[in-house]
């Protein structure tokens, strides 16, 4: 089983309210996009947030920096604002092309996911248009290319 499809099982099985993001979705709505980690948005609930931490760690995957859901989510502003900290990385120590960023500097809430079907199952992935909206937003050279890639698609 792809990392990406054990990823989504383990959100899935966990409840969490997620959309894949970044390369990966890029991917999976057709343009050509190569990346290591997976992208994720989460609904931005300390619950969630949670469920989401649990599932990655029964994978194996372990934060990157000394945080936890908890203080991820209530000092979400200032590791934006202060510490430029937009993803919070997970990662596994004895396979590090196993990483799972979970973008904090954005919410699910308002968004429509779409479920994608891979080869090793369905994962959910953010619809194009709001991937689009997401990736504009960012305003990173790598996101305006995949901006550029999706526009084309359409």
């Amino acid at each position: 089983m792809s990392f990406l499809a054990r990823v989504g099982g383990a959100l899935d099985a966990a409840g969490v309210c997620y959309a894949v993001v970044g390369g990966y979705a890029v991917a999976l709505h057709g343009a050509v996009r190569g990346t290591v980690d997976i992208d994720i948005v989460v609904r931005w609930n300390l619950r969630n947030l949670e469920s989401a931490e649990g599932a990655l760690e029964s994978l194996g995957l372990v934060s990157s920096l000394p945080v936890t859901a908890e203080s991820v989510y209530q000092f979400r502003d200032e590791y934006i604002s202060n510490r430029n900290l937009i993803a919070w990385n997970f990662h596994n120590p004895r396979d590090l092309t196993e990483q799972v960023d979970i973008v904090i500097s954005e919410d699910l809430k308002g968004k429509r996911t779409i479920s994608m079907q891979t080869r090793t199952g369905a994962i959910r992935v953010l619809s194009r248009k709001d991937l689009i909206a997401m990736k504009q937003r960012s305003g990173r050279p790598q996101d305006l290319a995949d901006v550029d890639a999706l526009e084309r698609l359409q």
